[in-house]
């Protein structure tokens, strides 16, 4: 089993429950168990910032297939939930990335592992430490502590009334 670490984010059609729908449809996965996660963050838009801010958290779990499927089948779970590419980094219902899988090192045109983006993104550091802890080291980066630390410049808030 390798550990997976997948990124859950929303910012439209009610995102908190689109986060419960997308964790609900993951624990369906096959060759997937042991789930955990995160506490929701919210962030103001990376990209265009006339969009209402997302709402994010972080899935671990234990996962048996290759990294291909895993792609695939949470591609099928946004579109599923209604996702539309309206515009890069624009709004959506919701976003599900593939953070990490084990010590996998991918870089294809679909598909690229770890995420390049967790160096710049700490909506995605924060939920992983909550889960992983600061030392927890992803592949051919640093742990996630010091990636924390050179976060300091972005905004985040615990959504403390929010439970998934």
């Amino acid at each position: 089993m390798t550990l997976a670490v997948i990124a859950l984010g929303a910012n439209i059609d009610s995102p908190t429950e689109q986060l419960k729908t997308a964790r609900d449809a993951i624990n369906q996965l096959p060759n997937l168990s042991d789930t955990h996660l995160s506490r929701v963050y919210s962030s103001p838009p990376m990209g265009p910032q006339n969009q209402p801010p997302f709402f994010n958290a972080v899935m671990t779990c234990h996962y048996t297939a290759d990294a291909n499927q895993l792609l695939t089948e949470l591609q099928r779970i946004e579109v599923n939930m209604g996702r539309v590419k309206r515009r890069r980094w624009g709004e959506r219902c919701i976003d599900l990335d593939i953070i990490q899988l084990g010590d996998v090192v991918i870089e294809t045109a679909h598909l690229s592992l770890p995420h390049p983006g967790i160096v710049e993104r700490l909506f995605v550091v924060q939920p992983m430490i909550d889960l992983l802890g600061c030392q927890h080291k992803v592949p051919g980066l640093d742990d996630l502590g010091t990636l924390r630390r050179r976060l300091t410049n972005q905004s985040l808030t615990l959504c403390q009334d929010v439970e998934l």
